[in-house]
């Protein structure tokens, strides 16, 4: 005789389990170069988790938006400023980088040049801090270490965009981003010096960025202490 065989019928197969609660945010790495420098936006914490810490800026995604318009909403608000550059970056999910409750972060990076920006020195809430002092350890001589304290997981994110904007210069030319409209070869070499970390021989980099046909001579010239330098643009703003 067969054993009786108990067998689910497709009704209460079909019945949905409940679906666990988690919350989706955004992140956002806003990047410039200010006397060399690269600076990142951070946001002190008044409450809790992590009172006190600085954080990245960001929030919680709305009931009827995209992780792309949050991120666009946040930037215009800690910015003040339209039409910056802005990538997504990477997604953050380890189930206890949010001590509050299951958090899924969708981390951006934003590129934006310093005279776009309407406050460069921040505020006790918003600041500008110097990224390799924050990330290298020992930071870079004459770059004394920032004493400040990142809130969840937000040096992984800070040090993954670091990585990608690091790796993206080599293919893509996005330190253009961090420039203005016109610039000179001086200051482009400088945006590119404050991405890698390490200083870049002089004539070597000007001959390459020459050579790729990427930028063109303006006919303006910006004059200082010395001898007025030659401006540049580049010949395509978007890539």
């Amino acid at each position: 005789m067969e054993p009786n065989v108990i067998q689910s019928s497709p009704i209460e197969a079909a019945v949905p389990q409940p679906q666990p609660a988690i919350g989706v945010a955004v992140d956002i790495v806003i990047l410039t170069v200010v006397d060399g420098r690269l600076r990142v936006l951070l946001s002190l914490r008044p409450t809790e988790p992590f009172k006190g810490y600085w954080s990245l800026p960001g929030g919680f995604v709305g009931q009827h938006e995209s992780s792309d318009t949050a991120a666009e909403r946040e930037l215009q608000a800690k910015t003040g400023v339209g039409g910056i550059y802005l990538e997504q970056l990477y997604t953050f999910s380890e189930p206890l980088r949010d001590p509050r409750s299951r958090v899924i972060a969708v981390a951006y990076y934003a590129l934006v040049s310093a005279d776009r920006l309407p406050n460069q020195a921040g505020s006790r809430e918003s600041r500008w801090f110097d990224v390799s002092a924050i990330l290298d350890d020992p930071p870079p001589a004459g770059n004394p270490a920032e004493d400040i304290q990142l809130g969840f997981d937000h040096e992984l994110i800070l040090r993954t965009a670091r990585d990608r904007i690091r790796g993206k210069l080599e293919y893509v030319p996005i330190g253009f981003q961090l420039l203005p409209e016109r610039f000179t070869l001086t200051e482009l070499q400088h945006v590119y010096e404050a991405i890698l970390g390490h200083g870049i021989d002089k004539r070597n980099f000007r001959t390459k960025v020459l050579r790729s046909g990427l930028v063109r001579e303006s006919d303006e010239y910006r004059k200082g202490k010395h001898r007025p330098a030659r401006l540049y643009e580049f010949k395509q703003r978007t890539f």
